[in-house]
C-alpha cells in the first residue's frame, strides 16, 4: 500500500487513490478474488456476465426511486444533475457510469486497487469523469452525498455494523441510499452457490451462503445506524422474463434507504 507521498503522485497522475491503512471491514480475500476478475470486468460475455445481465435491472430501479424521492422529470435524462452520487464497492463502474451520465458528480468506492485501476481506464476512454478511491470507506474523507449506492457489497465485508455506519456517516440529510444483496434461503443457495457458481455463470468462490443477508437482518442494521429501509423489491429470474424486479426476495432484493 503506498506511503503518503505516494499517494499524492498517484493522485496527481490520475491513477487510483488510495485509501488510509485501515482495515475495518474490507476482507482481503474478497478484495483479492474480485481484483482478479478486474481484467474482463467490462467484457458482457465475461466472468462478469451475469452482472451485466443484472446491471439494466438494478439501473431501472434506481431511477424510479431517483424520480419518486426528488419528484424529478421522469423524461429527463439527467435526473442527477447538481447531485453527489457515492457507489460503493463499485468494482470497474458498472454503476458508476450510468450515474455520472444521469448528470451526478459521481465517486466509486471499491476495496481492490485493480478494479479502480480498470474503473478509470474505462471511464476515461468514454469521456466521463469520475473519482474513482481505492481502500476501506472509513478512513477517507469524502464527505457526504445525495445518492449513495451499495450493491451486492454487504454480505462481503468483514463487520457489517461497522459498515452500514461508514454508509450512513456518507449520507447527506435528505439523501437517498440504495441497497441490494442476496437473501439467505435455500432458493439462493442452491440457485445463486451450487447452481450458478458450479456452471460457471459466475466465478466459483464469488458467494459464500453463510454470508448472506436476510430482509429482516438488513433492516435490523440500517436501523441500528439512524436509518429507515423502504420499499424492498425481490430481484428474481424465471426462464419467460430473464432477471427482473418482483415480490419475490427469495433470491436477491434491493431497497431504499433514507435517514428517520
Amino acid at each position: 500500500m503506498p506511503d503518503a507521498t505516494d499517494t499524492a503522485d498517484m493522485n496527481t497522475s490520475r491513477k487510483p487513490t488510495q485509501g488510509a491503512t485501515v482495515t475495518a471491514t474490507i476482507r482481503p480475500d474478497e478484495a483479492a478474488h474480485f481484483g482478479k476478475l478486474a481484467r474482463d470486468w467490462w467484457d458482457p460475455r465475461g466472468s462478469s456476465a451475469m452482472l451485466h445481465k443484472l446491471n439494466p435491472v438494478r439501473l431501472g430501479y434506481i431511477r424510479e426511486a431517483i424520480d419518486l424521492h426528488w419528484g424529478g422529470d421522469i423524461e429527463s435524462r439527467r435526473p442527477l444533475a447538481g447531485k453527489r452520487a457515492l457507489d460503493v464497492g463499485c468494482g470497474a463502474g458498472l454503476l458508476c457510469e450510468p450515474l455520472a451520465r444521469m448528470g451526478a458528480e459521481v465517486t466509486g468506492v471499491d476495496a481492490a486497487l485493480e478494479n479502480v485501476a480498470a474503473a478509470m481506464a474505462h471511464a476515461e476512454g468514454t469521456g466521463l469523469s469520475i473519482d474513482y478511491r481505492a481502500g476501506e470507506l472509513g478512513s477517507m474523507s469524502l464527505g457526504q452525498f445525495d445518492l449513495v449506492t451499495c450493491l451486492e457489497v454487504i454480505e462481503h465485508v468483514a463487520d457489517k455494523p461497522a459498515f452500514m455506519t461508514q454508509l450512513a456517516r456518507h449520507l447527506a440529510p435528505g439523501g437517498l441510499m440504495i441497497l441490494s444483496t442476496p437473501n439467505r434461503t435455500p432458493q439462493s443457495k442452491l440457485l445463486m452457490v451450487e447452481g450458478a457458481e458450479r456452471l460457471g455463470l459466475i466465478p466459483r468462490g464469488t458467494h459464500e451462503w453463510a454470508d448472506f443477508v436476510t430482509p429482516e437482518e438488513l433492516e435490523n442494521l440500517v436501523s441500528a445506524a439512524g436509518l429507515r429501509m423502504h420499499s424492498v423489491k425481490g430481484i428474481g429470474f424465471s426462464p419467460l422474463s430473464g432477471l427482473h424486479i418482483g415480490d419475490d426476495l427469495s433470491l436477491n432484493y434491493i431497497c431504499t434507504v433514507t435517514a428517520v
